[in-house]
């Protein structure tokens, strides 16, 4: 089931039942007060982020299952005042991990440190919560040891080492740590549906590979280019989403016919 509504979030979130969605990712509102090309964010202030912000994540909360989980993807203008505002709903102890993820552009600051990651805070609802910890292994095999090893690693999966004169044989996957290094989608990417903002597949699909299984309910309440629907579709997840763009509607519609 791939449903997708064109309509604002507290308006779908209403209609949906108490503790049905497994997981719940959004790529909000940054509070940059842009006006982009296929939407208005928000002003950086604290009172418009949390009138924003505070009934759309208690609608979230509700709507979340007891052993689901919820990713909210922002940058370093508001994760501070979103802190406070998901610890008060989701119980301070219920937060899980600040995840960075880091991505290369073009331009640079020569006046500070540039702006290159997101911040993505996770929360559970309770303290049991699905994470998939095989499915989001990093492979730690580097291209010398490829090079080094290739027939033996093609051959046995694994990664050799010796010690004392014998060969140890090793897993090639490391767990994954709260960093995540993907590059942003270049203008001329294959995956770019002329839509601003719009994430790479492979990030959002470590985030759902690690906090969900196939069958399950997956809700993403700010679409954009529904790249999240695009991925539970290829994962064999469900999905339901919305936005208030009808630009943002029409890609996602388009994505999942094609």
């Amino acid at each position: 089931m791939i449903e997708i509504r064109h309509c604002d979030n507290l308006k779908l979130m209403a209609e949906m039942e108490d503790n049905t969605v497994d997981l719940i990712y959004c790529d909000i509102l940054y509070g940059t007060g842009r006006k982009f090309k296929d939407y208005q964010d928000l002003k950086p202030k604290r009172e418009i982020i949390e009138q924003h912000y505070i009934p759309r994540i208690k609608e979230m909360h509700r709507v979340l299952k007891d052993t689901g989980s919820i990713y909210l993807q922002m940058d370093t203008r508001i994760n501070h005042w979103m802190r406070c505002v998901l610890d008060d709903i989701f119980c301070y102890d219920n937060f899980q991990n600040e995840l960075v993820w880091i991505y290369r552009t073009q331009g640079f600051s020569s006046k500070k440190w540039s702006e290159k990651h997101d911040v993505i805070l996770m929360y559970s609802k309770n303290k049991t919560f699905k994470f998939n910890l095989e499915d989001v292994r990093e492979s730690e095999i580097g291209e010398s040891t490829q090079k080094r090893w290739h027939k033996e690693i093609k051959g046995f999966g694994l990664i050799p080492t010796k010690k004392n004169g014998k060969v140890y044989w090793n897993s090639p996957y490391s767990p994954p740590r709260d960093w995540i290094n993907i590059n942003a989608l270049p203008q001329a990417h294959k995956e770019r549906l002329n839509y601003d903002t719009q994430k790479p597949k492979a990030l959002i699909e470590r985030l759902i590979k690690a906090s969900s299984n196939e069958g399950d309910l997956v809700a993403d309440f700010y679409g954009g280019s529904f790249t999240t629907a695009e991925v539970c579709k290829d994962l064999k997840r469900n999905f339901i989403g919305c936005d208030i763009s009808e630009k943002a509607v029409s890609i996602g519609l388009h994505r999942l016919l094609n």
